[in-house]
């Protein structure tokens, strides 16, 4: 009866009806670079070599912690959360309009320009939104409302990556780009509602700002914090991979945008979900350590649907079944892997941790996948899947060093 209450109390709360809207208002505008250009681009005939450097427009997700220290050290009119929260947000909604005034083929470079700025308030948004989340949370409710959090996030993807694709077969790209900015409203209400976090040992100068969370991460011990580095690093780093290019794998496939929207978009999302709900329930029970074990276990072998489907082509059915698998595995994964961020973070030194560990975990999502598209092209889809398998195998390896199945929580 015990754990039947706190499950009931952590799920029926304000704190994590707060989290769904923190996680859709962080998803929409990456999966905006990573779903709808991508797939706006292909369709307009540029190339996977082209596409895949895209990925590079992402940088600002690697390097965020480096102006992260200002969101701890300035305080907007707003509040330091909040306010930052709504100059990112409504920077976006402004935004990313202009990219249906661009042409692919004859604008690319702008485009890749203004895809950067998108990046940079997404990251923004981001830094503060992870620190907000960090102390609103009770430390048992790190699990779980970051897995709500997860969940929403990538509710938010089934905008840009399924209904504004199925617009795109409506209507022009302009149109497509303004209704899918205004998705952003519901992150700008959620800014202007929600309470301002207490001021808990604010640090007084900029330099205090900058330097002492590296401090503090330093004095845990050189190699403790090397090695939860490599672990952030290489933990979703296959599955991040087999990923990048989903939209334009589909489409080489020989599935129809309307497809990939209804079918494939669908039955990733509420597979992802479920995996991401019940990673956060189970994880009340098993610890977030024995939930790194399992889940990535689950996400690790599922990449491997994704090469059955390289050699099966074009087929519906398949097509919702291994994104559906994969997605499951992939919402539990991420559930326990950001609870493992959030709990290495330092209360003291919210927004500049978690911002250089989610600036690392972005790191193969930048660099490894701009050789995505030079990968198939050399290799093809079934062996490039294959080898984003192999490549997962490190960070589970390193689990043995930063989150022991039998260690104390």
């Amino acid at each position: 009866m015990t754990d039947k209450t706190n499950i009931s109390e952590s799920l029926l709360n304000r704190r994590m009806l707060i989290c769904i809207f923190t996680g859709f208002s962080s998803g929409l505008p990456l999966y905006i670079l990573i779903s709808l250009v991508p797939a706006w681009l292909r369709t307009e005939g540029v190339d996977l070599k082209a596409i895949g450097l895209f990925a590079l427009i992402q940088l600002p997700f690697t390097w965020k912690f480096l102006w992260s220290p200002l969101f701890d050290r300035y305080i907007p009119p707003l509040g330091r959360r909040r306010g930052w929260l709504l100059i990112a947000q409504l920077a976006l909604l402004l935004i990313i309009p202009a990219f249906g005034y661009l042409h692919p083929k004859l604008d690319l470079w702008a485009i890749a320009y203004l895809s950067v700025i998108v990046a940079f308030f997404s990251a923004s948004q981001d830094i503060v939104l992870d620190a907000y989340r960090r102390e609103l949370l009770l430390d048992n409710e790190l699990g779980l409302g970051n897995a709500i959090h997860v969940n929403a996030y990538k509710i938010a993807g089934l905008v840009p990556g399924a209904f504004s694709l199925v617009l795109a077969d409506h209507l022009p790209w302009d149109m497509v780009y303004i209704i899918t900015a205004l998705f952003m409203l519901p992150g700008i209400a959620m800014t202007l509602f929600i309470s301002e976090p207490e001021l808990k040992g604010a640090p007084k100068t900029l330099r205090d700002a900058v330097v002492e969370p590296f401090e503090e991460f330093r004095s845990r011990g050189l190699k403790p914090a090397l090695l939860i580095l490599a672990f952030i690093f290489f933990y979703k780093l296959g599955d991040s991979m087999a990923t990048a290019l989903a939209t334009p794998f589909y489409l080489d496939m020989g599935f129809s945008k309307t497809e990939i929207g209804l079918i494939a978009k669908n039955a990733g999302l509420w597979p992802s979900v479920i995996g991401g709900l019940l990673g956060g329930i189970w994880m009340i029970r098993l610890g977030i350590n024995r939930a790194l074990w399992i889940f990535g276990a689950v996400q690790m072998l599922a990449i491997l649907g994704f090469a059955w489907l390289a050699m099966v082509g074009h087929n519906p059915i398949w097509l919702a079944i291994v994104i559906g698998v994969e997605a499951l595995g992939v919402g539990l994964g991420t559930s326990a892997f950001v609870a493992f961020i959030a709990r290495a973070t330092h209360p003291l030194y919210t927004a500049t941790q978690f911002a250089l560990f989610t600036s690392l975990a972005a790191v193969p999502r930048t660099f490894a996948n701009a050789a995505t598209g030079y990968m198939v092209e050399w290799a093809g889809w079934r062996t490039f899947f294959l080898v984003c398998f192999f490549i997962a195998i490190p960070g589970m390896l390193l689990l043995f060093k930063v989150a022991p199945w039998d260690e104390k929580e």
